[in-house]
Formats: C-alpha cells, structure tokens, sequence
C-alpha cells in the first residue's frame, strides 16, 4: 500500500474479528518498524508493552470501559516511556558516534531536561506519539487496522502489567483485522480554519 493510501484510509477500529490472528513474527515485524519513528534526542524513551496473555488482556479490558478491541484485536500494545532516558541511557543511545559528539549531546540533553520533570514527560509523551503514529500506519500499509486509546484506568493497568515506577503509560494501540466498516468520517474542520499561515 503507498503511504499515501494508508494515511488516507487508516481509521480508529473499533470491531474486530477476534478469529484472526497474527503471529508472533508478524507482530515483531510491525513494531520493528515502528521503533524506527524519531523519538527526542534520540533517547528511545519508548517500551512497547505487548500483550499477548488472554487472561492479561481481559484483565485490562475490565479497567478500559468494557473496550472489546481490547480482548478481540489480534494484538495489543500499551505504549509506555521511560521517563528517565535522558539521564540513564544517555551514553548508550549515542555509542558509536565520535567522542566528541557523544560528549556534546551527553551535556546538552542534561542541560535540556535536568530539573524539569514536565519537560522530562513531555518528549517522553511526544516519543510515544510519534512511535504510536508510525505503528497504526505500519498496520495499515499491511492491510490491518487499528486503533489508539486512552479510556482507561491508566494506574489499573500500570499495576496489571507492573511498570517501573521511572515509566509512564501514553496510550494502547489494538491492531488486527477490522469485523466491520468504521462509519464515514464526520466533523472534520476546514482546511482554512486549521492551516495557518506563518501567525495566528
């Protein structure tokens, strides 16, 4: 699929045939390659947390509003970060580069998030979008469909997957195969109304 066909046609699913299923090397494909989006200063904030435990996913559908992609989507993935990246990985994300570039970023990345813990979830939060982005859109140009989500018990769900107290969740994001067509788009703003031009 062109990316253009996939950016055009990938849709928040909500129904899902919970007979298909991916395997386990399909799934790694995909988040494969949404682990290639940017994320800040190459920190790689971001920890897919997949989950493939029956029981673990009716668990988490029980604290996400009765969401039934939760349990019936082939995959489903809470999109975490690592808020503490910018001071624990900081020498590792950068091995390979020249010395003296992996001293200047080590110095600008502390001088960026030291002491600004909004700052410090923030680009953890971007980090988390842009790889969430990148892994509907990887679905879709395989032919699957997905769909974000933020209506849940976000503590409920830290505890049922145990995440480190230095983490955050973003969002979850289901792919799999959709059991019906999502309805027709509505409510989109004009184009001129969202575009602006050099100022407000």
């Amino acid at each position: 699929m062109q990316i253009e066909e996939a950016i055009q046609t990938r849709r928040a699913v909500k129904a899902y045939d919970a007979s298909f299923q991916l395997s386990r090397d399909e799934k790694d494909e995909l988040l494969q390659l949404a682990l290639l989006a940017p994320s800040a200063f190459n920190l790689q904030h971001v920890r897919f947390v997949e989950v493939s435990d029956p029981e673990l996913r009716a668990q988490i559908r029980e604290v996400g509003w009765n969401q039934a992609q939760m349990t019936d989507a082939s995959m489903l993935v809470v999109v975490c970060a690592q808020v503490d990246s910018w001071e624990k990985n900081v020498r590792r994300v950068w091995e390979g580069a020249p010395n003296e570039v992996q001293d200047y970023m080590a110095g600008a990345i502390d001088n960026y998030y030291r002491g600004k813990p909004q700052v410090q979830r923030d680009e953890a939060m971007r980090s988390c979008a842009l790889m969430a982005q990148t892994l509907m859109l990887a679905a879709r140009g395989k032919g699957l469909d997905s769909c974000p989500m933020d209506g849940f018990d976000f503590d409920a769900v830290a505890k049922l997957i145990n995440l480190p107290d230095n983490h955050v969740i973003a969002m979850m994001v289901a792919v799999g195969k959709r059991a019906a067509e999502p309805k027709p788009r509505i409510g989109k703003l004009p184009f001129e109304e969202v575009i602006i031009r050099d100022r407000f």
